[in-house]
């Protein structure tokens, strides 16, 4: 049986040094960039921008200077690459505060607001999707590689490599997936077709600091000090959620692409080198309220389905936090988001708990409400993942 190989490298932090090190041992584990991509070929790199107002230290987004050495790689193979993702429009350049501008006009190289390049219709016959529209920039590239952030997610559990496929296509299309998938079991089968259709070449993971609590963009930055990297998207998913605590198995995306095929989820599938997981892994990892789908192989579904109900988290503004910025309102895709023109408020009957407002509000405005019976739930949950965790060490 051929294993997935995923290099697992130390980086304790994004000063040069570290990072140089760190990406050219990761690649070096991986054979040598060379295997993945051809001198002067055409390139795109995916990055993970949900913020377009978060410094560096938040870590919402791929860390600019990490990206920045990704770079300084791909331009000495001689690659002709554009970076994008798909922004929040405007007439500021989104990219800006973020740091990201600067680093590829330092590089010489093109940085584009998917939105902006347009997106082509796409045949999958995937779980849930039939089609989809995908950024052009992806399907003109030779190859693409992903750069995405390791950070817990409210609605899918964990967002890495796999999810941050999502980006590719147009903001429109992601809040009619959102409102048409309201599970998140059902959401990620659809995560899992986008993946299926343009899987990247490489993936190589920004988890030197990473995203724990209420991710993808409310949670705390968490030190991992890790760089993981792979051909297989779905193993870098798997290792990076084992390193914080996750069983693989608990991560829907993970689960489903590997029970497809597209990817080694399963850790005995994957030959791990660098570190050892249980070298590296972090202990005190705290992951989002809404994960609890350790419980979904365990019980039967209209069961499960009942709890999955008395976890669901619900946006509610930060009155005195709120600036009134109406961001919340235009991303909401069922309108239960509004606005007095001052403040905004969420109107629970229109909600379907998809929680974009919760990632996209620049203020973190909108904290996230759980029924009591889910609170005590996640008491449990969290008993459990720490006897788990003590058991595994043994």
């Amino acid at each position: 049986m051929t294993r997935s190989k995923v290099a697992l490298v130390r980086c304790r932090d994004y000063d040069v040094r570290s990072l140089s090190a760190g990406l050219n041992h990761s690649l070096e584990l991986l054979g040598g960039l060379d295997r993945f991509i051809n001198r002067q070929a055409r390139v795109f790199v995916k990055i993970n921008h949900l913020s377009s107002s978060a410094p560096a230290e938040k870590a919402i987004n791929t860390h600019p200077e990490f990206l920045r050495k990704m770079l300084e790689l791909l331009v000495d193979q001689g690659a002709r690459i554009t970076v994008g993702d798909d922004i929040a429009g405007g007439r500021d350049d989104g990219f800006l505060a973020t740091g990201i501008r600067q680093i590829c006009d330092r590089l010489g190289v093109r940085l584009v607001n998917l939105k902006e390049t347009g997106f082509v219709e796409t045949v999958i016959r995937g779980a849930v999707l039939e089609k989809v529209f995908i950024a052009r920039p992806v399907l003109e590239a030779e190859t693409w590689l992903n750069l995405p952030k390791l950070k817990t997610h409210s609605f899918t559990v964990f967002t890495g490599a796999v999810k941050n496929l999502f980006g590719l296509i147009p903001l429109g299309l992601r809040l009619h997936l959102h409102r048409r998938f309201f599970r998140n079991d059902i959401f990620s089968q659809m995560l899992v077709d986008l993946f299926s259709a343009v899987p990247p070449r490489l993936t190589v993971m920004d988890a030197v600091v990473g995203m724990e609590g209420e991710g993808p963009s409310a949670g705390r930055p968490k030190a991992v000090g890790l760089i993981v990297a792979s051909a297989d998207a779905v193993a870098v998913d798997a290792v990076a959620s084992r390193v914080v605590g996750y069983d693989p198995a608990e991560v829907f995306t993970t689960a489903f692409a590997e029970a497809r095929g597209l990817g080694a989820g399963d850790l005995g599938r994957i030959e791990i080198v660098g570190e050892r997981i249980q070298d590296v892994e972090v202990r005190d990892f705290r992951p989002s309220a809404a994960a609890v789908n350790l419980f979904r192989n365990r019980l039967p579904s209209v069961l499960y389905a009942r709890i999955q109900e008395e976890l669901l988290l619900t946006p509610a503004v930060v009155l005195q936090r709120c600036t009134g910025c109406g961001q919340c309102i235009r991303i909401c895709p069922t309108g239960a988001a509004q606005s007095n023109g001052k403040k905004a408020w969420i109107v629970e009957e229109k909600c379907i708990h998809c929680l974009c407002c919760h990632e996209s509000c620049p203020g973190q405005a909108i904290r996230l409400k759980q029924r009591p019976v889910g609170r005590l739930i996640n008491a449990g949950r969290d008993i459990f993942r720490k006897l788990n965790l003590r058991w595994r060490r043994l």
